[in-house]
């Protein structure tokens, strides 16, 4: 029987083995590309590739799990055992990954007093239930189970939110009463306080960093005492949020440097090796001084791209790792193309407004009230009261707001308030008619996924609408996750500067990879084939969504973009190349 072992290094089979691993996240890349990215990982002389493990993807709602398409854990496994590839799993419950909620799932916070990743026995309970179904999948994977699966990880950089080692004991002990046999590890900054608070008593410290190798394994040896020193996140590059300077981009002469260093003082996971895409609503966010949502394309300045071409940084990055290990010569076994579809031009559209009833019930209350009280994770909120008491609006505030809303009057814009605007009351003068439509279109830009903010991610209206002082009360909502864009009926009407739907027509004859340019539209998601392929944004940094070739169908091809701003081109363009502002 194979097994894994942790001394003065990592042990398989009592032979010495040096990991040299990459991250790819299964959840962010196509089934049908899996094999390939994991041929190029290995031919670029990896031994292991490393993947988080989303709780809220497999469990969307509570007690419902999935571990299909692009959540099956075990065919990805499956296939990287088929290549002689290692595997490191790391099935915590958060794993920041700038992903949404950290990978928590969103149906916790409909629950009041709930306190995330400490010792707290609702939120432990659910971990459990989560533990008792993932971790027998997930165990048979073991190299001491005929697996590939050598180590596992404890918790995710717990150091940097807290230090309640009453919590890291549960999840240790909880992932071991389920089935966990391999050697545990945790990983941390690489700073003393972050190993003080992240670390617990035989389970081995690993860091996460980017740069000073030398300085960061020094540290990291005075915790891991005799065991191996390992990054278990070599951050090769960054992630984009909208609306920042440009795309961000590592350091290539000096990653290359400090790989070289990790391969001689100990072990490494580059992260990312590809990064892949978020599609859906799945982006994370930041919350320092304000709200920044990371966009759609998980690049990462990655050793592939998010479509997963070849590099300068691989081509490096291989001939440092070909001074420790010979390259094995690996065929690509997936034939992927690029193809530029051309220009598509609206052939349909129609209002939110005309089919808010197609898409949604509403549930009527005489107070707002979250996303997550009436049981909706992701997308959109539409707010919708009449104004019968209000002589005119002089100044309107939304409290317990995120991240973003649109508000109309006879469904006419009259303002879109963002981040901190939704603190403060907005100065507008509109005049109606009594009785006149009241909207408030809220959108979840996606929850913030690091630090104390992730308990106060309630998106929607949590608590009120004041209109010149007042609450303003009754209203009907109709929460849209849109994940029923087949029922958007384009017979409707259409009224130009509103929340709308458009639709296109491709014909494809042979499926490619491509894509869509959405130069001159506003804000918004786009489906297609009922697929969502995650969120545009004019302000950049990202000016292209990715589409992968298995997606498309040959033959008749269905694009919906919904637009939120009442900003729209007539045209979209499907294009070989991504664009991302430098």
């Amino acid at each position: 029987m194979s097994k894994c072992k942790i001394a003065d290094t990592f042990y398989v089979n009592q032979e010495k083995v040096k990991i040299i691993s990459g991250a790819i996240h299964y959840f962010r890349v196509v089934p049908e590309y899996w094999r390939d990215r994991l041929e190029k990982l290995k031919a670029m002389g990896c031994n292991t590739v490393e993947t988080y493990i989303p709780w809220n993807m497999h469990e969307p709602q509570k007690g419902q799990y999935d571990f299909s398409g692009m959540l099956d854990i075990e065919g990805f496994v499956t296939i990287a055992q088929e290549l002689g590839l290692y595997v490191i799993l790391r099935p915590s419950p958060y794993i920041c990954a700038e992903w949404e909620f950290g990978g928590l799932p969103a149906w916790l916070l409909a629950e009041d007093g709930m306190r995330l990743r400490i010792n707290y026995q609702p939120f432990l309970q659910h971990v459990e239930n989560y533990y008792k179904i993932l971790i027998p999948k997930i165990a048979k994977l073991q190299i001491d189970q005929g697996g590939p699966v050598i180590f596992m990880q404890v918790e995710n950089e717990y150091g940097y939110y807290a230090n309640d080692t009453a919590y890291m004991e549960f999840i240790n002990d909880c992932m071991i009463k389920y089935g966990v046999t391999v050697p545990l590890v945790t990983s941390d900054g690489p700073f003393r306080e972050n190993l003080n608070g992240g670390t617990i008593e035989g389970v081995l410290p690993t860091g996460n960093f980017g740069s000073k190798t030398r300085e960061r394994f020094q540290t990291l040896k005075e915790y891991a005492k005799k065991g191996p020193l390992m990054c278990t996140e070599f951050w090769v590059g960054w992630f984009d949020h909208w609306g920042n300077c440009g795309h961000m981009r590592g350091n290539l002469e000096e990653s290359t440097k400090d790989l070289d260093t990790m391969l001689q003082l100990g072990h490494v996971n580059i992260y990312m090796f590809e990064g892949g895409t978020n599609f859906g609503f799945m982006n994370g966010s930041n919350y320092y001084d304000e709200l920044t949502p990371d966009v759609t394309s998980y690049d990462y300045d990655g050793v592939l791209t998010e479509d997963g071409q070849i590099t300068e940084k691989y081509r490096m990055y291989q001939k440092i790792i070909g001074k420790y290990v010979t390259l094995p010569e690996v065929p690509l076994t997936t034939k992927i193309e690029r193809k530029a579809y051309g220009t598509l031009e609206v052939e349909d559209r129609v209002s939110l407004f005309s089919v808010l009833e197609d898409l949604s019930t509403p549930i009527s209350s005489s107070y707002t009230q979250s996303m997550e009280k009436l049981g909706q994770n992701y997308g959109y909120i539409l707010y919708h009261s009449t104004l019968d008491t209000e002589e005119n609006i002089t100044d309107i505030r939304l409290w317990g707001a995120n991240d973003r809303a649109n508000l109309f009057v006879d469904k006419k814009p009259i303002a879109t308030l963002y981040d901190r605007e939704l603190l403060e009351s907005k100065n507008v003068s509109v005049a109606f008619q009594k009785g006149s439509a009241l909207d408030i279109l809220v959108e979840n830009m996606g929850r913030v996924n690091f630090g104390p903010r992730m308990e106060l991610q309630r998106k929607g209206i949590d608590h009120c609408v004041q209109i010149n002082g007042h609450m303003h009360n009754n209203w009907d909502q109709y929460t849209l996750p849109l994940n029923n864009i087949d029922k958007v009926d384009f017979t409707k009407e259409y009224h130009e500067n509103t929340p709308a739907f458009y639709r296109f027509h491709l014909q494809v004859d042979k499926a490619a990879d491509t894509f869509l340019d959405f130069t001159g539209w506003g804000k918004g998601c786009v489906f297609l084939n009922g697929f969502n392929l995650g969120r545009f944004w004019e302000i950049g940094p990202q000016r292209r969504l990715y589409i992968p070739a298995p997606l498309l169908k040959e033959g008749h091809n269905e694009i919906i973009l919904f637009e939120t701003d009442g900003k729209h081109a007539d045209t979209i363009t499907l294009t070989d190349e991504p664009k991302l502002d430098l």
